[in-house]
């Protein structure tokens, strides 16, 4: 944890201003996913990331690993509110994020050192993405596979904390789906099951252990 308040105050600044920049490239450079989201949700969008931003350089100080896991925190909130909105999760940013954490990972690694840590976490995103990829295929209907994509980068940050991380993150998920599925029937009147994306739920879990597992 930081000293005080003033690191994790700028750290948040800097999401308030990444946030409405990340928007602009996605919608820029993934037109299919149409022009830039409303007033109201690129506000929302704006103000999640930056008090996730907030917490975790408050989680984890000014150290090595924070840049990885502001990452996570500024595609994780792009990528909920698009599979939240369309139920997509654009393959596009699931490899970015795999691949720009596993490179951000790789040199908070090498300035910590921190190599069996790293291992771990390419362990935990082969097993959580295995593990997906099992359920996406027994019950198809519940898990699609852009879930199951997820499932590997959300894998390679937890699995970097430690294994119960990796094992809470990855049953978390399904808890937090299961509360959005119910509140989102509450909510409408439709007399048919309205579909629930569980891409928002992986990554409020995994933001969540790692937040406040130690």
């Amino acid at each position: 944890m930081t000293d005080g308040p003033g690191v994790p105050l700028l750290i948040a600044l800097l999401g308030l201003l990444l946030s409405p920049a990340t928007e602009l490239i996605i919608a820029r450079s993934l037109p299919r996913l149409g022009d830039l989201p409303a007033r109201r949700v690129r506000i929302t969008t704006a103000a999640v990331t930056a008090l996730l931003f907030g917490l975790l350089a408050w989680r984890f100080g000014f150290s090595p690993e924070l840049p990885a896991f502001l990452l996570l925190a500024l595609l994780g909130v792009q990528l909920s509110r698009i599979d939240f909105t369309l139920h997509l999760l654009p393959n596009a940013l699931v490899l970015f994020l795999l691949g720009g954490g596993l490179m951000l990972l790789l040199a908070s690694a090498a300035l910590s050192p921190g190599w069996p840590e790293l291992l771990r976490a390419l362990a935990g995103g082969a097993i959580l993405f295995a593990g997906y990829l099992i359920l996406g295929l027994i019950s198809p209907g519940s898990l699609g596979m852009g879930d199951v994509k997820l499932a590997a980068p959300l894998g390679l940050y937890l699995g970097y904390l430690g294994w119960g991380q990796v094992l809470f993150g990855g049953l978390l998920g399904f808890v937090v789906g299961g509360v959005l599925t119910v509140l989102m029937l509450r909510m409408r009147s439709a007399e048919k099951p309205v579909e629930t994306a569980h891409g928002p739920a992986m990554v409020v879990a995994a933001l969540g252990v790692a937040l406040l597992m130690n």
